[in-house]
């Protein structure tokens, strides 16, 4: 029971106090109620006769309360008093305990014993044991018991011999002290139980969840493949046509035409197998596809003036002459630097930037760098940005490093083997001399 209760409820108000402490005060006005009621329909004569003493017997019990003489308005006071830690229990159960040995004044000064509060004991009891621990459930349990045992044990003597002694009056304060306690525990054990089943339940859920996704993203990789290679089949049989349409054009012409007619046949079911393959590839989570253009090397001059725009000077330096760079190429390239200087934007505070694109005869390097305080040192965290740019840079045979400048700042620096790119030497040397 130890290991599988936990506190449920702390002693501090938890959420929703206001909703338990409306509950438990009508629960509170109900004994208040009960109580007057019962004072009221006793007559004044029985009161002294004899309900006195049967009083005073069912006040020994739990420290409880049997009907007793005085004014109305007494008996309710009484009540409310011993009854006001039942409002507390569960909001404040702290309080409560000390509230409801504190009303053990009552009995103790004026020797009556209010019918709340035995109520009041047990209801306090059973909150302990159900919401805290066993170490502190034992804790409260003695010390709101201990102090009543001694109460009820020193206040009420037998008047007779058939009258309850001070040993069954502390037999039957254990007895109801231990009901309430163990009735607690075992409600707090059931809770336990309950909640440990539903994240059991969820556990599995999620699991399922999980194991269905990785199911279909499985799939999806298979279905991939296999269009991959037909795709690439046909890219393969489409260079195959050209060329030996290319081979024959000026001897058969007729021949020349039926390969660039099955070209363009192959060509058009390509694309539909590419649309396909990345409507595979694409998840419910991604956006639907953009028709707008992607951008390119014409689009850094328009990224580095909405930056400077949004408060930071940037600075654009290119080195050599562009080449025919493939779309994907000139992506690639946009995209280090939009993400560099975003990050820039983010964490450089007070700074300036400067790009770089220096496009040599062997290498093409793309250089971001900045002279602010840089982002807040991470152990062993590498952002999104960071992982996408070396993704992409990889996969053009590139490196990528980042990380602060010896000056102060922060660097990103890219550099992707222009053979790589598919740009022959030649073509880039006769660029740069021109």
């Amino acid at each position: 029971m130890t290991t599988l209760c936990r506190p449920l409820v702390r002693w501090h108000a938890p959420a929703g106090a206001a909703r338990l402490m409306l509950a438990d005060g009508l629960l509170a006005a109900g004994v208040v109620a009960v109580e007057v009621l019962l004072t009221a329909t006793v007559a004044p004569g029985q009161q002294e006769a004899g309900l006195s003493r049967v009083g005073r017997d069912l006040g020994a019990v739990g420290v409880g309360a049997g009907p007793y003489g005085g004014p109305l308005w007494l008996v309710a006071l009484y009540s409310v008093l011993a009854a006001a830690p039942i409002v507390l229990r569960r909001v404040a159960l702290r309080p409560a305990a000390l509230l409801a040995v504190a009303g053990l004044a009552i009995p103790a000064v004026v020797a009556r014993y209010p019918l709340s509060q035995i109520v009041t004991f047990v209801m306090v009891t059973y909150s302990a044991a159900a919401a805290l621990t066993l170490r502190r459930a034992v804790l409260a349990a003695v010390v709101l018991w201990v102090p009543a045992l001694v109460v009820s044990v020193l206040t009420i003597q037998p008047e007779g011999p058939h009258d309850i002694g001070p040993p069954v009056m502390a037999a039957m304060n254990v007895l109801i002290a231990l009901v309430c306690f163990f009735i607690g525990r075992t409600v707090c054990a059931r809770r336990a139980y309950t909640q440990a089943l539903e994240e059991r339940a969820r556990s599995a859920e999620a699991n399922q969840r999980s194991l269905a996704a990785q199911a279909v993203a499985d799939e999806r990789r298979r279905i991939a493949r296999e269009l991959h290679d037909v795709v690439a089949h046909h890219v393969s049989v489409m260079g195959v046509l050209a060329t030996g349409a290319r081979r024959v054009l000026h001897k058969d012409p007729a021949a020349t035409d039926e390969a660039l007619g099955t070209i363009e046949d192959t060509s058009r079911t390509t694309l539909r197998e590419m649309r396909r393959l990345l409507d595979v590839l694409r998840t419910e989570a991604e956006p639907a596809a953009d028709l707008a253009p992607q951008p390119g090397l014409a689009g850094i001059e328009a990224l580095v003036e909405q930056v400077r725009e949004a408060g930071l000077p940037v600075a654009l330096a290119v080195d050599g002459v562009p080449s025919s760079l493939d779309p994907g190429v000139a992506l690639t390239i946009f995209r280090i630097v939009q993400e560099a200087l975003t990050n820039t934007l983010k964490h450089a505070g007070e700074a300036t930037a400067q790009v770089r694109l220096a496009f040599g005869v062997y290498w093409l390097i793309v250089e971001i760098f900045d002279t602010g305080r840089g982002p807040a040192p991470r152990s062993e965290h590498v952002g999104h940005g960071l992982v996408g740019m070396r993704e992409r840079v990889a996969l053009y045979g590139g490196t990528l490093r980042t990380g602060p400048r010896p000056g102060g700042g922060y660097r990103v620096y890219a550099k992707i083997p222009m053979e790589q790119l598919g740009v022959p030497v030649a073509d880039t040397r006769r660029a740069e001399t021109r």
